[in-house]
């Protein structure tokens, strides 16, 4: 019987925060920029220079922390991590390897059904959260490498995932949890392609029930959700089969080659590599007080799982519809600002999921590009909940008006005449022409074939020209249907 192989998965993701300057350093922390241009004596390392710690990186840190629900170490410090490479040049980096100012934690998940029979949500645990500073960047072009520097220095913070993921969609949507979360704070732009997030996964397999890691091999790099299923994919086929074939897995680092759809070996570990570390003498300790932990704590918005069950509970939004609304900060507080201001979540949510959100796409702009007001779509809201205007009127005719700076709201029903006729008289004149002109329907909704009863509104509203109140075309047409039975 071939054995069933349990993938075990870990990742490590390296989160660049979103400050105005490096992490010791007064040097723009931006990306791109002629080569080299973004440093000075204390990013290159020159001798005699002394880092003075960001304190923006730290309150950037601090609110990631709490936001994950870790532990926050009150006294946490800064080691040199020795090994040389050319992107990297001082010849260490200062990091946080023996006391992080983080540790434990948990991003919540959806399990995969695969991997454990069911989609319900699990907590994927977290081991620690680090801050320590960026290398350069080199660029190998023919035989030549090329190294720029404009980079080293930047501010991290590195947060490594316990092994508790099963499968790579598991990981990839803990990676897309922590990308949703970092951009959400407002502590990263969360730009995958320019490497503002990069995550390494480790993976090793195990016979199903065993309670032992097997050899753990690392894919480095990965800039993308898709790119680190495809890499964790192919690795655990790759070593399901040797090891089903009696082989032995080797630990070694690894890189996904997305051209070959492939994972490739980068060197091997045969043992653990000696950074040397020791503390970093030019650095005191961290230091984070009560109050500046309470302070932290008072700055956090509210979380998108929180967010997300409160648009559940109040708005009667589904999982996806909630997880839609939050697919951005700005998105989000202009949805809040429209539900309050309409007082119709469920309604504005539509509005935000599908007109709203058609023309973002359309135009390829964000909000503030596409020039709508939050308080201009409530009150279209409120007035369609209201019966004032139809739908398809507020969605043809007004929404393309308030986007073109045509006037309010309220001035464009009337300039455009689109306010819905409520008058009984008039709807019930309008009902009874409809059910004059289609006889055998009607004969045969009073007969019971209740079908035919959107059939018929349907050809009042159409007469009306979408100016009459469905509501008192309703009501109508309950009244003279009654009168033919009665009759």
């Amino acid at each position: 019987m071939e054995t069933r192989w349990e993938a075990v998965i870990g990742l490590e993701v390296h989160v660049q925060l979103r400050t105005r300057s490096k992490l010791f350093c007064a040097c723009a922390n931006a990306c791109g920029g002629e080569p080299n241009t973004r440093t000075c004596p204390v990013c290159l390392g020159y001798p005699g220079t002394l880092p003075t710690l960001n304190d923006g990186a730290v309150k950037a840190a601090l609110a990631l922390g709490l936001a994950l629900g870790a532990r926050i170490n009150s006294v946490s410090g800064f080691d040199r991590k020795q090994y040389f490479y050319p992107d990297l040049p001082k010849g260490y980096q200062i990091t946080q390897a023996r006391v992080p100012f983080a540790e434990g934690g948990w991003l919540e998940i959806p399990g995969d059904p695969s991997a454990r029979g069911s989609d319900a949500p699990i907590r994927a645990g977290l081991v620690r959260a680090h801050l320590e500073e960026d290398a350069g960047k080199s660029f190998h072009e023919g035989p030549w490498t090329l190294v720029d520097l404009n980079r080293a220095g930047v501010p991290l913070v590195e947060v490594v995932g316990a092994p508790d993921l099963r499968s790579p969609l598991e990981a990839s949507e803990w990676f897309k949890t922590l990308h949703q979360l970092v951009t959400y704070l407002g502590i990263c732009d969360g730009n995958l392609e320019e490497g503002s997030l990069r995550c390494d996964a480790n993976l090793s397999l195990r016979p199903a029930g065993a309670e032992t890691f097997g050899t753990r091999v690392e894919i480095k790099n990965l800039n993308s959700f898709r790119f680190l299923r495809q890499a964790l994919d192919f690795e655990i086929q790759r070593q399901s089969a040797l090891l089903s074939a009696g082989g032995t897995v080797v630990q070694e680092t690894r890189g996904w080659d997305e051209k070959a759809g492939e994972t490739r070996p980068q060197r091997t570990k045969e043992a653990a590599m000696d950074y040397r570390f020791f503390p970093e003498p030019d650095l005191p300790p961290l230091v984070i007080d009560a109050e500046e932990l309470e302070a932290a704590r008072a700055a956090l918005p509210e979380l998108p799982a929180a967010r997300a069950a409160r648009y559940r509970a109040a708005a009667g939004l589904g999982a996806d519809e909630a997880a839609t609304l939050l697919q951005s900060r700005a998105f989000a507080d202009f949805y809040d600002a429209v539900a309050e201001g309409s007082g119709h979540p469920k309604a504005a949510a539509h509005w935000m999921l599908g007109e709203v959100s058609r023309l973002l796409n359309q135009r390829g702009t964000d909000l503030d590009g596409l020039g709508l007001k939050a308080g201009d779509l409530a009150l279209l809201v409120r007035r369609v909940a209201e019966g004032t205007v139809a739908h398809g009127s507020a969605k043809e005719a007004l929404l393309p008006a308030l986007l073109a700076g045509e006037g309010g709201v309220d001035d464009l029903i009337a300039a455009k005449g689109l306010a819905q006729v409520s008058d009984p008289g008039a709807v019930g004149r309008a009902v009874a022409e409809v059910l004059a002109a289609h006889p055998q329907q009607t004969a045969a909704l009073k007969a019971g074939q209740t079908k035919l009863r959107g059939f018929l509104v349907g050809q009042v509203l159409k007469a009306g020209q979408g100016r009459l109140s469905p509501a008192a075309v309703n009501e109508a047409l309950d009244a003279l249907l009654a009168e033919g039975r009665d009759g």
